[in-house]
């Protein structure tokens, strides 16, 4: 038995609070909004790295997991930093030399083991002349050639 003139955000006696289910509504909706904010600025640097190489993404990807689950804010600091960065791409022009190298060592012949290389790439010998080595049987002493 309530007096007539109560405010409006009273409510009334066995009825609903229609302000207490507007700021229910209200405070579910708020919580979603903030949650997707949060995870939305929290996947920023993965968003960042998705352009660049996939390693580098690959461990900005794992320092936001790290942040993400241990609270750890300096995870997520080092991980935006590392998507801001351009890391140089060291790995074609190392494959395209691999490449270039690949093709000039199947060009040349393969001959055998390195020995017989080695050898076939040294001048031979002059074969030895024939009144050179009869002249130096006669010095040593014999007499017929």
């Amino acid at each position: 038995m309530g007096p007539h003139h109560l405010p409006f955000y009273l409510a009334p006696v066995g009825g609903t609070d229609g302000l207490m289910v507007v700021m229910g509504v209200f405070l579910v909706a708020a919580l979603i909004w903030v949650g997707t904010l949060y995870l939305r600025l929290h996947s920023l640097p993965e968003r960042m790295a998705h352009k660049s190489e996939k390693l580098q993404f690959e461990i900005v990807a794992i320092l936001g997991l790290l942040a993400l689950f241990t609270h750890i804010h300096l995870f997520w600091v080092v991980g935006l930093l590392l998507a801001m960065i351009d890391i140089p791409d060291f790995g074609t022009p190392l494959r395209s030399i691999a490449g270039s190298v690949e093709k000039i060592a199947d060009a040349v012949p393969e001959t055998g083991s390195e020995a017989e290389q080695q050898t076939s790439l040294a001048p031979a010998p002059a074969p030895p002349d024939p009144a050179h080595k009869a002249g130096a049987a006669r010095k040593a002493g014999g007499g017929h050639v």
